[in-house]
């Protein structure tokens, strides 16, 4: 049985999988869970599931959760809380689905306490991908994707007979068996939004209402937002990046608007191979969760590709979507560059959301943010990556304002 810590238990993520440990009993006990504001739902969750220990990001919501919560259940809060949580001696696994920078100090502490992560947070490997990939090879550490894009690529390299680099115990795998050099390209594939389709659209004219109206997924709006500038995928780059060890030159985008398609690896002997499935998150989370076993789930949909109809592929256009672009050369950049990129793109587009500048607004103020870039050692240490994120944050403001 896998004793599982949920961050992020009241969001998506969290939910289905909670639905997961749900499903299969007496294969997992929660034991923590964790959530910003919502502590009504959080003790819920612990009421049903046992839980003895619980974390608000919030603290006045904390403080009142408190107030309400069984003498049996502990409740803690802030960073310091969540990672207390993320590191409880009894687990085996952290699921992370905090939203944004808040998951970064979390997932280290998990790491620290050796325990499995299953993260669906692009941000921790955009902002700081070579430490967190460097903590988890010190301390055998499996770092198992939930987005669906980064788990297609994680059981395309499995299948191939492989092994890899996001796992790392050495006494469950052999570790010489790394794929990474039979690789020749990672292929992300994005549905390229509300826009990838309307070559006419005037990007200036976008309404906030139009750029959160994406075709196929329901999400927050941050990462909807994303979506619709491409910028999802720069972030995706970043993330396969350090999952896999593979140089960014090596990872490609297609648009593949039907998202039946969730990514490919392309091998050296000529070879692709691809995960297909209908679009539903709680397919990559129940393989994280379940890794290295793959269990049948009759409450989870079938594609029937008889049924499916044409499949498209083509190449973004990086003139009308320059944020992947700017992903990319933050990518190959590295340093505190990525860093940066993620914090002055999230004010941006909580810029955009509140109606203070218009979409193009957002790759604008990337671009005159990295061009003053701090410079960093060649793996960015903790207080680097958060100087670098608070300064991101205040310069992009300064550029908006």
């Amino acid at each position: 049985m896998k004793k599982v810590v949920v961050l992020g238990s009241t969001g998506s993520i969290g939910e289905n999988a909670l639905n997961i440990a749900r499903s299969f009993p007496g294969r997992f006990e929660v034991v923590g869970l964790a959530a910003a504001t919502n502590g009504a739902r959080v003790l819920e969750q612990a009421a049903e599931f046992g839980v003895r220990h619980v974390a608000l990001m919030d603290r006045e919501t904390a403080t009142a959760t408190r107030r309400r919560a069984p003498v049996t259940v502990s409740v803690s809060e802030g960073i310091d809380g969540l990672c207390e949580l993320a590191s409880l001696p009894e687990a085996d696994l952290v699921v992370c689905a905090i939203v944004g920078m808040a998951a970064l100090q979390p997932v280290l502490a998990a790491i620290a306490a050796g325990h499995d992560v299953a993260i669906a947070t692009k941000e921790v490997l955009v902002a700081a991908g070579a430490l967190v990939s460097r903590e988890c090879t010190k301390k055998g550490v499996n770092l198992l994707p939930i987005d669906s894009e980064h788990s297609a690529l994680f059981q395309a390299l499995q299948d191939s007979g492989g092994v890899p680099h996001c796992v790392r115990y050495r006494d469950r795998i052999d570790a010489s068996r790394h794929v990474e050099k039979t690789v020749e390209k990672l292929i992300l594939t994005a549905s390229g939004g509300p826009f990838a389709g309307r070559p006419d659209i005037d990007f200036a004219a976008v309404t906030v209402e139009e750029a959160l109206n994406h075709p196929r997924w329901r999400m927050g709006p941050k990462v909807t937002i994303d979506s619709a500038t491409m910028m999802n995928k720069g972030l995706e780059i970043l993330e396969a990046r350090w999952l896999f060890d593979i140089p960014v030159s090596q990872i490609d985008v297609w648009v593949h608007p039907e998202s039946i398609v969730h990514s490919l690896v392309a091998f050296t002997d000529g070879a692709q191979i691809a995960q297909l499935g209908v679009p539903d998150m709680r397919v990559p989370i129940q393989y994280a969760m379940t890794w290295p076993e793959r269990i049948g789930n009759t409450a989870l949909p079938r594609l029937d590709l008889t049924k499916t109809g044409n499949l498209h592929f083509s190449e973004p256009d990086l003139k009308r979507f320059p944020c992947l672009r700017i992903a990319r050369e933050a990518a190959v950049a590295e340093g505190l560059a990525p860093t940066v990129m993620n914090a002055a793109n999230e004010v941006a587009v909580a810029a955009f959301l509140e109606g203070r500048i218009r979409l193009p607004g957002i790759w604008e103020c990337l671009e005159n943010v990295l061009k003053d870039c701090p410079s960093a050692s060649a793996v960015p240490e903790l207080d680097e990556i958060l100087s670098a994120d608070t300064w991101a944050r205040h310069r992009a403001e300064t550029i908006i304002t």
